[in-house]
């Protein structure tokens, strides 16, 4: 097992995670954000180190580290998504977000991946976890997937509501864009309506809760719809979750890229399998259909009142 003082990645991470650990407040400050872009330049130079092989105590490390990233991730999304509110059109002001270049590039990086493996322009995008800023969608529906609906889910209402604001000022994106509060795993039948399902890589803070989320997206999604995921390789494993692409049972990879510049998320694209579902009774050699599903009522808000949507994908150069 790989110790600290035998690594001096590892070395500098856990002195980082100390420092960021004994902070009070994890929103915007000076303190904050020097911080975590220390961290953040730390952990983005490609490095082979394998965390899985990571001592005991490193591992808890990582998994707390990963989660104050994800608290400070949301607290900047909600801090920038407020002051962009305050414009008269907040679409035309995301450059404001410190981070916004990454997304332009990341999402292109994805659209480019998607295109190469289908060759269908998506009518319905599922993305999950979209958040108080959804840039992802925002950036796919303006530049590229201009006629593609799109649904983002959140478990959280305030982020959904601050999402929604963004777009309210924009008839075009206002009839393409709903956001829907709701816990992914009690979503069932409205999977299938979906062409492809985009899965925020803090979806599952930890690789079995997003294991979990993938099976239940393998059980639901339609067969042949197309499954995007973000992960993370080497150091960068030390700031979001890594599913590995062995685990995404009933699906078919297709592709794994793990980008060695700023951008940090690796990508996964995964198409569902065409498998009949059912399942085997206990004990017996039996199987039997599952009974038809009944689809949760979803609050959604949508600026306009029109119902339609969907979320993620596309950047074209």
């Amino acid at each position: 097992m790989v110790c600290p003082n035998s690594n001096p990645l590892v070395e500098k991470v856990c002195e980082l995670y100390e420092q960021i650990s004994r902070l009070e407040n994890l929103s915007p400050s000076k303190d904050v954000n020097i911080l975590f872009t220390d961290l953040v330049h730390t952990c983005m130079p490609p490095n082979p180190i394998d965390v899985s092989k990571l001592c005991q105590k490193i591992q808890q490390i990582r998994s707390h580290l990963i989660k104050l990233c994800g608290q400070a991730e949301g607290l900047l999304e909600s801090h920038f998504s407020k002051i962009l509110a305050s414009y008269e059109n907040p679409l035309q002001h995301l450059h404001i977000f410190p981070y916004f270049d990454n997304y332009i590039k990341l999402s292109l990086l994805e659209y480019n991946i998607f295109t190469k493996n289908t060759t269908n322009i998506p009518k319905k995008i599922a993305f999950i976890g979209s958040g108080p800023l959804p840039l992802t969608s925002l950036v796919l529906a303006t530049k590229h997937l201009t006629t593609t609906y799109f649904h983002n889910y959140d478990i959280d209402v305030d982020a959904n509501s601050m999402a929604a604001a963004l777009v309210a000022a924009d008839p075009d994106l206002s009839s393409r864009m709903t956001f829907h509060t709701a816990d992914i795993m009690d979503v069932t039948c409205a999977l299938k309506d979906y062409d492809v399902v985009f899965l925020a890589a803090l979806v599952g803070m930890d690789k079995e809760d997003k294991v979990k989320v993938v099976d239940h997206l393998a059980k639901y999604m339609s067969p042949g719809a197309t499954l995007m995921l973000r992960s993370a390789h080497g150091a960068r494993a030390f700031l979001y979750p890594v599913l590995d692409p062995r685990d995404l049972r009933g699906f078919e990879v297709l592709s794994v890229y793990h980008p060695t510049d700023e951008v940090i998320n690796s990508v996964i694209i995964a198409r569902k399998l065409p498998v009949p579902c059912v399942q085997p009774l206990d004990g017996l050699g039996a199987y039997v259909l599952p009974s038809k599903c009944a689809c949760a009522e979803i609050h959604a808000f949508n600026p306009l009142n029109k119902m339609n949507l969907v979320e993620e994908f596309a950047l074209e150069e």
